[in-house]
């Protein structure tokens, strides 16, 4: 079931799936908006989450840093898009070998509410990345994790591990899990009816009168 439902969110787009979300009351679904793919080509990510959290700590040792980061990579499972709140807008929590070893691990990708580095050598391995800004600033002695597959907030939005994440040009909206297969159908079904619109937009329909035949737009 949960393999089906991700590869059909994947074929649906964020604004859809958004409106969805909002027409059933739950208008906190979407990521800000500063938080975008470090390959505007990237095609959708779609998936299960698998939560992340951390803080600056300046007293840990950088073997301390480093043992600590290679932990959330091992404890990162597959076939999930890990999502992380590092509480900082300075330090890079994501780069190359990192990206690769998830990679390695297929997890689906990475979004993260701060920065990243190596982010050509990350385009080049074609690992989703999405993140607020690029530093060469690394973890090492710097930062720490401290909590795992418990609920995180980035922005408004309140994110929990086992929630479904859509991301595209538009953005990253998040739909959780208990109210995902409703939401999934829902969306299916306003495409179809945004499909029918478009097809008499450009048939020739006025647009007040393809929204007044099909209430949608």
């Amino acid at each position: 079931m949960t393999d089906d439902l991700v590869a059909r969110l994947g074929k649906l787009y964020t604004s859809a799936v958004h409106d969805v979300l909002r027409g059933l009351g739950h208008e906190r679904c979407v990521l800000p908006p500063g938080i975008r793919a470090i390959d505007p080509a990237q095609a959708t990510l779609a998936g299960r989450v698998w939560t992340v959290s951390g803080h600056v700590d300046r007293t840990r040792s950088a073997d301390e840093t480093l043992l600590a980061w290679t932990g959330l990579l091992s404890k990162a499972p597959g076939d999930h898009i890990v999502v992380c709140q590092p509480q900082n807008d300075w330090i890079a929590l994501m780069g190359e070998l990192s990206a690769n070893a998830l990679q390695l691990k297929r997890v689906r990708g990475y979004v993260v509410d701060g920065g990243a580095r190596d982010v050509d050598l990350t385009r080049a391995i074609g690992f989703p990345v999405y993140c607020r800004f690029y530093t060469p600033t690394d973890i090492v002695g710097r930062w720490i994790p401290d909590r795992f597959a418990e609920p995180i907030t980035i922005g408004e939005v309140t994110i929990c591990t086992g929630d479904y994440l859509l991301a595209d040009g538009d953005g990253i909206v998040v739909i959780p899990a208990a109210m995902a297969a409703d939401v999934v159908a829902k969306t299916e079904a306003v495409a179809s009816t945004e499909n029918r619109v478009r097809t008499a937009i450009l048939g020739g329909m006025d647009p007040q009168e393809a929204y007044l035949k099909y209430r949608k737009f």
